[in-house]
């Protein structure tokens, strides 16, 4: 019969509300559990703060020139006389929208390359970007709606196009090659829709939906950030809370069903949710492109950790579309943000398979 003393608990009232454990944070009784990295939560507060600067940076681009210093003191109602209207009003929709929407890019191109454990299985590859795509443009040429509408077309379009690629993904559960390529192939068949609607559109229909289709910032209110916005603030809480169940989907379908996690409805959720995140983004300014696929593999790489890395790749994507509307800003003419970001991605995955020729494994 042991005789070593029994442990003793703390009782509620000496136990502190929370403890900074090692790499997570946890409540007494299990009210919250919140796993996380140190390099992970630092690198997602650099990319914040660099999104943040690019964002200013944008801000004070124009034909009223405006330093960072002079836009921080006009966003405190501080600034040099008339910067107030073209700041508050003309151009802050615009920078907020384009943070909005690369975070919403960057945590559903996490969302989705981790669940199909395939750096190529982004929304804009797969297919559910062009699905928000193709109901957009019906809301928009062939029932000449308003942004509301076509926010709604939008996000019709989106979760039609996961359901159909679900279901004909799902023999043996939807992840993986076979999600890729069922995808790749629904985005074919939808570029195919998204061309017929073009023939069908008289020009003006036609060259106002060619310029939404590139993705483009230009003339964003605040009704496009507050898409951006209700999208991220309904679907964000719901992907961070599988996060952990994500991370152990990456080590496949037994191993997670052996740590107590349902994949099937934990697929199907996060699908759902990162399937509204991108219906949300491409409502809010168009498809633009490369940002959910490059923002998590970048993101990878900074935070050097394994997982999804859903705050680090939603900061990189808003970085990156800050960064892609600054520099459209200032070069000649009227160049859409989604020009820059494929020229970028483009680049982006040139030096990719450079990396992977000169490592021996392509």
């Amino acid at each position: 019969m042991s005789t070593r003393p029994a442990r003793t608990s703390r009782t509620p009232a000496d136990a502190p509300l929370l403890e900074l454990g090692r790499g997570h944070l946890r409540s007494r009784g299990g009210a919250l559990s919140l796993r996380f990295e140190r390099r992970a939560l630092l690198a997602a507060l650099v990319l914040a703060l660099a999104g943040g600067c690019a964002a200013v940076a944008a801000i004070g681009s124009g034909e009223l020139s405006l330093s960072p210093l002079e836009v921080v003191r006009t966003l405190a109602g501080s600034g040099p006389p008339g910067a107030d209207f073209v700041v508050m009003d003309l151009r802050l929709p615009r920078a907020l929208d384009a943070l909005l929407v690369g975070f919403g890019m960057g945590v559903a191109g996490a969302v989705f390359q981790s669940l199909s454990r395939n750096p190529l299985g982004s929304p804009d590859i797969i297919g559910f970007g062009n699905g928000a795509s193709a109901g957009a443009l019906v809301a928009l040429i062939l029932l000449d709606t308003g942004p509301v509408q076509t926010a709604a077309g939008a996000v019709g379009g989106g979760f039609c196009t996961a359901l159909v690629v679900y279901l004909l993904a799902r023999r043996g559960g939807a992840h993986g090659y076979r999600l890729v390529l069922i995808g790749i192939g629904a985005s074919a068949v939808l570029g195919s829709c998204t061309s017929f609607l073009f023939v069908r559109a008289d020009l003006g229909k036609a060259a106002q939906a060619a310029t939404w289709m590139v993705g483009s910032l230009g003339g964003r209110g605040w009704s496009d950030a507050a898409v951006a916005a209700v999208g991220l603030l309904a679907l964000l809480p719901a992907v961070l809370a599988c996060a952990r169940r994500l991370a152990l989907l990456e080590m496949g379908d037994d191993a997670a069903a052996a740590l107590g996690v349902s994949p099937e409805r934990t697929r199907i959720a996060l699908l759902a949710a990162g399937t509204g995140l991108t219906a949300m983004s491409v409502a809010a300014a168009g498809p633009i492109p490369f940002v959910a696929l490059a923002a998590p593999q970048l993101a990878r790489r900074v935070t050097r950790s394994t997982g999804p890395n859903l705050l680090p790749a939603g900061w990189m994507g808003a970085l990156l579309v800050a960064a892609c509307d600054w520099t459209a800003q200032r070069l000649p003419g009227i160049v859409p943000v989604g020009v820059v970001t494929g020229v970028t991605g483009g680049l982006y995955l040139a030096w990719l398979l450079w990396r992977q020729r000169r490592g021996g494994r392509l």
